[in-house]
């Protein structure tokens, strides 16, 4: 089956790359020709595990190409994924379709009878029949279905996520769309991977609903942390009883500075904006999104009070920038609102991390960038652990203790015991929730 994607960003290429291997013929589009060049030459654009191999092995076998040109790559498509960005409209928390309606519009009037347009990107529940709107505006003779299947990658895990997913939701209008994007998932369903049918609009919702329940599992892990903090308890422990708890289970459920990332953030947002535009508002997630940033807050006067209340004169070493371990990603990553104000307070900071230096230095002017945890601790008044990669996880704490002007040790990933750290030399440690 020949497959169009448009947009190559992180749900476009891992899609694209991860069909490509089910054995279907896949065409990437991009209008960035710099980008295009670049996955031309076996260059990835972003940081996930695997990605890089399993695009050279299928451009290799002639299944996966790229390209600049729309019309080129949906010739002959049957069908045609929109994957481009929705990133939150300034003013007003809602998911900005701009992208979307306009390669609707373009794949209107390229693609021939019989193509079903699938929307990939995360959209507000009734953007599908909107998109069927824009294509049959665009191009009134044209014969055309449309589907909606959100993603649901994590980022670096995505390609596991893909080949293995928990299931795979797919909203249609007609049989004929659902005989199609049954065809295209035929791998993952002989290997007896759940595929959920459902209407255009439960598709949609079900997106949202789900990122939504995710981001509020870890709000309400770190307002039980703050609790936890003031009573004496230790939320690690607190989470591990409440996971083995069937009905709650034991992901999303670790204490830190907050969500961020590319997704909880922007799809909290549009959904409590999708409830206030139909009179339903949705309290539940509005409150998450208020205590996440109530979170981050918190986290930093944890660092001041470490600090002995200033952070003026001070240098600081964070270990870690982006949102989670294994990517590049930045987005709306604690450490956005954490480092700045750590400079704005006077402070001179080091940062360590594997992958976020490309974007992190366009985001974080004014940070010292350092390759080494134990070259940027030296001379630290206090060692930040924000994001926990695995090369953060057994470090020797003594060495890093003996190199700093003064031994303070914010573990705000709970990565170290108390009791490790301060054998190690460490005058002062604090964790979240412990």
């Amino acid at each position: 089956m020949k497959i169009a994607m448009i947009g190559t960003g992180y749900v476009g290429l891992v899609s694209g790359v991860c069909f490509s291997d089910f054995g279907h013929e896949v065409v990437c589009v991009d209008k960035n020709p710099a980008k295009i060049e670049m996955l031309e030459r076996g260059e990835v654009p972003i940081f996930e595990p695997g990605l890089d191999r399993l695009m050279e092995r299928n451009v290799a076998a002639g299944r996966l190409s790229f390209t600049v040109n729309l019309a080129e790559a949906v010739k002959g498509a049957e069908a045609v994924f929109i994957a481009v960005g929705t990133p939150t409209r300034r003013g007003d928390g809602h998911a900005d379709l701009s992208y979307v309606f306009a390669a609707a519009e373009e794949i209107a009037g390229c693609v021939g009878d019989g193509t079903v347009i699938v929307t990939k990107s995360t959209v507000p529940v009734g953007t599908n029949r909107k998109v069927a709107e824009v294509v049959a505006k665009a191009n009134p003779s044209l014969k055309f279905d449309v589907a909606s299947n959100p993603e649901f990658l994590r980022e670096g895990a995505a390609i596991d996520d893909f080949m293995r997913p928990d299931r795979v939701v797919v909203g249609v209008s007609s049989d004929r769309a659902q005989e199609l994007m049954g065809e295209i998932y035929r791998p993952l369903f002989l290997r007896d991977f759940p595929i959920v049918y459902t209407d255009l609009e439960s598709a949609e919702m079900i997106k949202y609903a789900a990122n939504a329940f995710l981001a509020t599992k870890i709000t309400f892990i770190n307002e039980i942390a703050a609790l936890c903090e003031r009573v004496g308890a230790d939320v690690k422990s607190v989470s591990k009883g409440m996971g083995l708890d069937g009905r709650i289970g034991n992901k999303f459920l670790h204490a830190g500075p907050g969500y961020g990332g590319s997704c909880f953030p922007k799809d909290t947002s549009a959904l409590a904006r999708i409830g206030q535009e139909h009179a339903v508002p949705q309290q539940i997630v509005e409150t998450v999104i208020k205590v996440n940033e109530e979170v981050k807050r918190r986290m930093l006067e944890k660092l001041r009070d470490l600090c002995g209340g200033s952070f003026n004169g001070k240098k600081i070493t964070v270990l870690g920038v982006t949102f989670k371990p294994n990517t590049d990603d930045m987005r709306d990553a604690p450490s956005l609102t954490i480092v700045p104000a750590l400079i704005g307070g006077g402070a001179k900071v080091a940062v360590v991390d594997p992958q976020g230096r490309r974007e992190g230095e366009g985001m974080l002017p004014g940070v010292e960038w350092v390759e080494d945890p134990y070259e940027a601790a030296s001379g630290a008044d206090a060692l930040v652990i924000l994001t926990e990669w695995n090369e953060f996880r057994a470090l020797d704490l003594q060495r890093i203790a003996g190199a700093m002007a003064s031994a303070k040790m914010a573990d705000l990933r709970n990565v170290y015991a108390a009791e490790d750290a301060r054998a190690a030399g460490f005058e002062e440690y604090v964790a979240v929730g412990r």
